[in-house]
């Protein structure tokens, strides 16, 4: 097996000039996600990369607890990326599952982070200590994904683009031709390799990651924080999004976005104004 290379082995788009900042996109999405945002993002340098396991990066063997699609182990191969690129220190950006990473990223190495946001999602811990039916209808597939394999990538292998595209508008706001993006989306999720992957990423959210999250009880980030949140989305109606993070991030800007759960892709206008407003400030 050869050895890991960020530049080879992480997808990415560079774009512009100007401070860098790094932007993480989510399930079931690739770096394309960010393509529009990152064009009207002026005066930046805009790193736009796909997760492991997801796009055109690499999918390595999950192991027996999915460590290798910890947050954590993410999050190191993003700053190995950053750091081939010369970034040592950067902007963090971050939607659904790439927020998710984010914060662990803000938590593991804060030194290396200027400043963090995060796009429509709670803390790993504190979603899943408030669980309950209504949240668990909206967002089935975090059961589903994690139940062993191979039962869910089969089911969801039979015809990935009906079960990718249920997700896509399924969560409030959103319909398909509000993803400029999506047939890109669809090349990349019909790849089983990648549906093994995102069901790992997955199964690790509800393992290690809230072992890693119980080791971090009670910390809060010093860096500036940006939370935006889909106003008709699953977290703004079952949840005080702004409540719940201002208790772990100590500089917090938090608004609420037109839209649903995938609002970057159906507001960039609004998204890139938000972060020139922050990574700028």
């Amino acid at each position: 097996m050869m050895k890991f290379d960020p530049i080879r082995d992480i997808a990415h788009d560079v774009t512009g000039e100007g401070p860098p900042v790094l932007m993480l996109h989510g399930f079931p999405q690739t770096r394309a996600l960010w393509g529009p945002v990152a064009a009207r993002l002026s005066g930046a340098t805009c790193v736009a990369a796909d997760l492991r396991g997801y796009g055109a990066s690499w999918k390595p063997e999950a192991g027996k607890n999915c460590e290798s699609y910890s947050f954590r182990a993410m999050g190191a191969d993003l700053f190995a990326l950053m750091s081939a690129l010369g970034f040592e220190r950067f902007h963090l950006v971050g939607h659904d599952r790439g927020a998710r990473v984010a914060y662990r990223m803000a938590l593991d190495a804060p030194e290396r982070i200027s400043s963090l946001a995060l796009m429509d999602i709670l803390p790993t811990d504190a979603l899943i200590s408030a669980w309950d039916f209504p949240v668990s209808k909206a967002y089935f597939h975090w059961s589903f994904m994690t139940q062993p394999a191979p039962f869910p990538e089969q089911m969801i292998g039979a015809d990935p683009d009906r079960y990718f595209e249920a997700c896509l508008i399924g969560w409030g706001g959103a319909a398909l031709e509000d993803f400029p993006a999506l047939d890109i989306y669809r090349r990349a999720w019909r790849n089983r390799d990648a549906i093994h992957a995102m069901c790992n990423d997955y199964r690790a959210g509800v393992g290690i990651d809230l072992e890693h999250d119980a080791e971090d009880a009670g910390r809060v980030l010093m860096m500036p924080g940006l939370v935006l949140y889909g106003a008709a989305g699953v977290m703004a109606r079952h949840f005080d999004v702004e409540a719940i993070w201002r208790d772990r991030l100590a500089d917090m800007v938090a608004k609420a976005v037109p839209g649903g759960h995938f609002f970057v892709d159906s507001a960039p206008d609004v998204v890139a104004n938000a972060l020139k407003e922050h990574v700028m400030r």
